[in-house]
């Protein structure tokens, strides 16, 4: 019962948190990504956040991008391999829609590529890996990190690392950033 309660004050949160999104051009971006981290381990959140999204009438590339991220965590927190698929193939079109709008944007790249890199190959939902991991590599050659502040940089970085996606020359060169970020 205490669980439920507290399940329904961090839900009442999020809702509050996403008042006036449907007429708001922005919403508060570094929330959205405490938010979408606490989804990765929440289907309740993932459905709220979602739904919260959802109701934004002129969506941005960036918030297609969590749209398109959102489906992916649908599709871990559902068991019906059915839905997995379904929620996946919206994922790879929502993202197709987010990098349309906004083909440089390191944030909507990354996601992809985190969500890409971690789906089992089999399901051959791994074909924007090479290209999101250059794109990402250009834009931080370039110093345009968009919506991107710095610990989400770190971050990128450190992911980019360890995914082991990355040749000798890249991982040098995101070494050497990160080295300058700290």
């Amino acid at each position: 019962m205490i669980i439920k309660k507290h399940l329904c004050i961090l839900l009442l949160i999020i809702s509050i948190a996403f008042v006036g999104f449907a007429n708001s051009p922005q919403p508060n971006i570094p929330a959205l990504r405490r938010q979408l981290m606490q989804a990765i381990d929440s289907k309740q959140t993932t459905d709220s956040l979602y739904q919260s999204l959802g109701l934004i009438q002129q969506r941005t590339g960036l918030i297609n991008g969590y749209r398109g991220a959102l489906q992916a965590l649908k599709a871990k927190h559902t068991w019906n391999p059915y839905y997995k698929i379904k929620y996946l193939n919206n994922c790879e079109d929502t993202f197709k829609e987010a990098i349309a709008q906004d083909p440089h944007n390191i944030e909507i790249r990354f996601m992809r590529f985190s969500i890409e890199h971690n789906v089992p190959g089999f399901l051959g939902y791994t074909k924007n890996i090479k290209t999101d991991k250059q794109e990402m590599i250009r834009q931080i050659e370039l110093k345009n990190y968009g919506t991107a502040d710095k610990d989400l940089l770190v971050a990128v970085i450190k992911f980019m690392l360890d995914s082991k996606q990355c040749n000798s020359d890249e991982n040098a060169f995101l070494n050497k950033t990160l080295a300058a970020l700290k």
